[in-house]
């Protein structure tokens, strides 16, 4: 059952795979079909622990993305979200020592529920691939992260499909127009449109 009957888009992909632009376009776009749709921001660009690569920060953007959502859906048709839970976690398990007891204990409760809460909240998760040039500007901070981008990009599709909620595949090379025109074609052939 999705949140309070809200019908849940996750926009997914590692860093600087264009998923801001296209959860706000792809929101704009709904809304001009008069659909009450919403689009709840990442987290981490808001977050008092921005920058930080430990347990307590990535504790708390996985959390965040919980209630996030869960906030945003209250009283919309559609909600859009710019990544989940499952990405905090892929990335956590990349920049976190995870041969520390506590770390280890933590990121398996996390993933326990992710697999729990994702597929009764999320319809679908639209992963992008495509990899913009973070010199053309964007989010100065995930400069530290860009290297770990192939693994990354690994690890999230990996905890995304580990939930079991259905993945479709933006293709890549599109520009912003274009992939939102292919999201809303599959969106309404799924019957997710409200």
């Amino acid at each position: 059952m999705p949140i309070r009957d809200c019908t849940v888009i996750a926009i997914e992909g590692t860093q600087a795979a264009g998923k801001t632009t296209l959860a706000h376009a792809l929101t704009a776009h709904l809304r001009e079909q008069s659909v009450n749709a919403q689009c709840a921001g990442e987290p981490a660009r808001s977050s008092p622990f921005r920058g930080d690569f430990d347990l307590v920060a990535e504790l708390d953007l996985f959390a965040q993305h919980f209630t996030a959502a869960l906030r945003a859906a209250r009283h919309q048709q559609l909600l859009i979200t710019d990544k989940t839970p499952a990405n905090v976690l892929a990335l956590a398990r990349l920049v976190l020592d995870t041969s520390e007891p506590r770390t280890v204990t933590v990121l398996a409760a996390c993933d326990a529920l992710c697999r729990a809460w994702m597929p009764g909240a999320y319809d679908v998760i639209l992963y992008c691939r495509d990899r913009y040039d973070q010199q053309a500007g964007g989010d100065r901070m995930r400069e530290r992260v860009l290297s770990l981008q192939e693994d990354a990009d690994f690890a999230i599709h990996t905890a995304c499909a580990a939930t079991g909620v259905p993945i479709l595949e933006v293709p890549t090379g599109m520009s912003t127009a274009e992939r939102v025109q292919w999201i809303a074609k599959r969106v309404n052939h799924r019957g997710l449109m409200p």
